[in-house]
């Protein structure tokens, strides 16, 4: 679900504003919210929270890496933005063994680099300094760090409380943003990460709906399924997981754009899913000998 999403917002990147994407998406994926939380008969009250404070943290931090992950998607290759934001996962188990003091392994640490080299080899990364990375990698430091935050807040918050505030922040400050640049005063640059952010809003044609509901409803399911995943399992088992979005991509290719990997792309897909199967394996095996662990 979340590399649709990023499929949808490149393919918006050239034509409108990062905020005015981010708005239109933040109301669709409130609306699948309420709309999920109508069909599994929660009521409205299950949303109150005991941590405002933590909620407007971890909002500020998502907003930040999306805005950070998607202006340097708009400026390099979708494929390189990827395999820079691969570095997340490591991240991820970096600051769940340093914050939250979670015990990781070596074999979680060998399955993590394991598909982080399945993901080197698949992409073949040029190598050479773009500051667009830069903000993708600002944005897998962000990202990890809101996963770890949403481990944090498991025993007082619901997979539906958490992605339900960080709606409404998108919602707020993509509002405030329109206000101030909306009008493209500040447009015109030949930077594509800075024209992506500065652009004037424009009213959609009706075939670019289907990218903007699109976006909304990948990121909100998404998005609730990984929630939903790090706040019931440690950060360090989830995060090999987050590889498959490869394998997933390499889907995309071949059923919209024709393309199929050749046999070095396979080669890092066997690693890729090789990594998350042997998560899964090692996981089970320790819960066998230790029912109680979490």
């Amino acid at each position: 679900m979340l590399s649709l999403n990023d499929l949808f917002i490149k393919q918006l990147s050239d034509d409108y504003a990062l905020h005015q994407v981010i708005l239109v998406r933040a109301f669709v994926g409130l609306a699948f919210i309420l709309g999920f939380m109508r069909v599994a008969g929660l009521k409205l009250a299950s949303l109150k929270t005991r941590v405002p404070k933590l909620h407007l943290i971890r909002a500020m931090i998502v907003m930040m890496s999306n805005v950070g992950y998607f202006l340097g998607l708009a400026a390099m290759p979708i494929a390189d933005a990827a395999a820079i934001g691969f570095v997340a996962p490591i991240l991820v188990t970096l600051i769940s063994v340093v914050v939250l003091g979670e015990k990781v392994g070596w074999h979680r640490w060998g399955a993590v680099v394991m598909g982080l080299v399945g993901v080197i080899i698949m992409l073949r990364p040029e190598g050479e300094f773009r500051w667009a990375a830069v903000l993708i990698l600002f944005s897998a430091a962000c990202y990890a760090s809101t996963q770890n935050m949403t481990r944090h807040m498991k025993e007082t918050e619901s997979t539906v409380t958490i992605n339900f505030y960080t709606q409404i922040a998108f919602i707020v400050v993509s509002v405030c943003m329109g206000i101030w640049v909306g009008d493209g005063h500040l447009s015109g640059s030949g930077d594509a990460s800075l024209a992506f952010l500065f652009r004037p809003w424009i009213w959609p044609p009706v075939g670019d709906w289907l990218f903007f509901v699109g976006t909304g409803v990948s990121v909100a399911a998404g998005g609730m399924l990984m929630g939903h995943a790090y706040r019931t399992n440690p950060p360090g088992l989830i995060a090999p997981f987050e590889y498959t979005s490869m394998p997933l991509a390499v889907i995309y290719g071949l059923v919209f754009f024709g393309t199929f990997p050749d046999a070095q792309g396979w080669i890092g897909i066997a690693l890729i899913v090789g990594a998350g199967l042997y998560t899964l394996y090692r996981e089970t095996v320790r819960r066998e000998r230790n029912p109680k662990s979490v």
